[in-house]
Formats: structure tokens, sequence, C-alpha cells
């Protein structure tokens, strides 16, 4: 059997393979409420033959949506859709997971298909936050710096919300403290220059995320995996570094941190990345390598080999896809018959396997 194709267990949970859906928009949602287009979104994916399904960036706070139109888990009247979908992804034998999320300066923007920039008035318009008071673009309006009391209540907002996810039936939790949004904001020195117990130093500086992941072990099971999704370089001189992320792992794997899904940049418009395939894997392996923690390689992996070989080479411990599974939601199913793999299908479209 393929490494790809091999179960792949963190504490109770085992996933069928190595094949995670990323977290991935659909702008879709009014109110942060999910429907019917995340049910067949997400479903489809599970019945595709993915592993770990994890649902968008779902905001804690509605201002902490990236867009009017994201899905959110703010409230508890959230979890009745967020279940229903949760026991379809299960029913086909995959397992949900949810992206929990707040957007910090990058808010208050218009959707993808719009052209994503920030609202600055309207009903659609909301006031936007940060460590510091320096906007991500130079158009963009300039965030209020957060208060003491108004970073408590937001780590109070992931927990409220960790609380939420589990009633609506996810089995794995991931934080996403990555692409400049509020998290990141606070961990990187290009958009945190606070001078209190939050800024300056690393130690500081990474303080708002320990506190949140503190926060959510009050109310995620110790049995369930939890995960947190970082960039781990801002790729610039004087941002945030591949050393930062590798001593911020070996921090939150005693924490509990079950696997570091590994992306990068977004902190600042025009950071010079080296996009190309696996460009951001060696990052994954030199955390799993140095940090002795799991990781997820994620970007530009299209391939079933391509896959493979990255966890041959145990550069990672799971493969998250995202354009290639919005492309083609049944690409496990090809790729275990690429690899030689047998994979059981769904018996409604067992007919068309061979």
């Amino acid at each position: 059997m393929s490494r790809l194709f091999s179960p792949y267990k963190i504490k109770e949970i085992t996933f069928r393979n190595r094949i995670v859906v990323s977290p991935m928009c659909q702008y879709s949602s009014v109110d942060g409420f999910a429907n019917n287009w995340h049910l067949v979104h997400l479903g489809t994916r599970a019945v595709g033959g993915a592993g770990l399904i994890m649902q968008e960036a779902t905001a804690v706070l509605p201002e902490g949506r990236i867009s009017y139109a994201d899905m959110g888990i703010w409230k508890e009247d959230h979890i009745e859709k967020l279940k229903e979908i949760n026991e379809f992804i299960h029913q086909q034998g995959a397992i949900a997971g949810i992206q929990l999320a707040h957007a910090g300066r990058k808010a208050s923007a218009e959707t993808a298909w719009n052209g994503g920039r920030q609202i600055h008035e309207g009903a659609h318009s909301w006031e936007t936050v940060a460590p510091s008071s320096i906007p991500f673009h130079e158009k963009d309006r300039v965030p209020t710096e957060l208060s003491l009391e108004a970073i408590k209540q937001i780590i109070q907002a992931f927990q409220d919300a960790a609380r939420r996810s589990l009633a609506a039936g996810y089995k794995v939790l991931e934080i996403h403290a990555a692409h400049g949004y509020l998290i990141h904001e606070f961990y990187s020195p290009l958009s945190n220059i606070r001078t209190d117990e939050y800024g300056g130093s690393f130690e500081n500086r990474i303080r708002f995320l320990l506190e949140i992941v503190d926060a959510i072990r009050v109310e995620w099971p110790n049995h369930f995996p939890l995960l947190v999704r970082i960039s781990a370089t801002d790729w610039v001189e004087h941002g945030w570094t591949i050393e930062d992320s590798v001593a911020l792992a070996k921090i939150l794997k005693e924490k509990g941190v079950d696997v570091i899904d590994t992306s990068s940049a977004a902190n600042i418009p025009k950071a010079p990345i080296p996009i190309a395939p696996n460009y951001q894997v060696p990052l994954a392996a030199q955390i799993k390598k140095e940090a002795g923690i799991a990781t997820g390689a994620v970007g530009l992996i299209t391939d079933a080999q391509q896959a493979e070989d990255i966890l041959q080479a145990e550069e990672a411990d799971l493969i998250f896809m995202g354009r290639e599974l919005l492309h083609n939601p049944y690409f496990p199913l090809e790729a275990a018959k690429q690899l030689g793999d047998e994979f059981i299908w769904p018996l409604q479209y067992e007919r068309a396997k061979n």
C-alpha cells in the first residue's frame, strides 16, 4: 500500500488516507450560516475519497470574517446545519474538521470574484482590528489597535467557538494562524509593533496564539486532534522566519497541538514568494525534522505520485490539497488507481470503477 493511502491515526481519530481537503472559502454564507452549497461542496469531497474534510475559515466573531459572505460559528444557531453536513461527511467514511479564524485587519472585504478589496462603507463594511494600527494595503482603512480587554474577548470567542464546534460534530479542529489574518498579524514583526506583553519579543508576539490554544483546550477533548495552520515564513527580510516557526512548533507541541499545517506568506501584499510545485514542502520538512511534530504539506500539490514522494521522503505526514480538489473532487479515487491501491468506492458509483 502507498503512504498516501495508508491510514493515519492522531489520538483516537483515524483518517482513511493522508489526503486532506484544505480549507477553502466559498463566499456563500449569509450571516455566517452554512447552507446546501456547503453540504454539497464538502459532502462531494467526502464521497470522492479524501480522508479529512476541512471546512473553510470559519469566523469566531462576525467582525472576524474576511468577507460578509464567510461562514461563521459565533452563535448557537449556526450549529444545526453544520451538524447535518458533518453527519453526512462521517457517513461517507471521511472525518469532518473545522478551521477557526479571525481575519483581523484583512476583514471587511469583498468576495473573491468581486475583487476581494476591502469595503470601506455600507452594509457590508465594518471596523477592522489588529495588534497595531498598520493597514495591510495602502488603500485599506487603518485598523483599530486591540486593547488588552478586546484581546481577551477574542480569545474567549475562540473558546466559545471550540465548544460549538464539538456540539456540531467536528472531530478535528484547526486554528487559522496564517495568511496575514489576526493571529499571524500578532506573531509577525511586520504587523506587530506593540510595546506591551503582546509585542516586541518573540515570546510576546506568540502569546496571543498560545493563549488561544490554551482557551480552546478547555473545550476541545484531548482525544480529538488539534491542528494549527501557520505561515512558516513571511518571505521578506525582518519578517517571520522558518527558524521562528520551528521554535513556535516546539512550544505548540508541548501544549498538545498534533499537526502544524505548513503554509506561508500573505501578511504583506508583495512578498517575493518562490511559487512552484512543492514550494512550501521544505518548510514542512524542516519543522517536522527539527521540532519533532507532524506536519501537513500544502501548496501546488496536484499529482498522486508527487504527494506519495513527499510522504515517502518523510517531508510531511499529511497532504493538504486545495485547487486540485476544487477541480476534481474525485481525485482520491483516481489517485488510488494510479498508485495501485485498492480503494473502496461508494456503492452508488462502483459501476464506474473500472
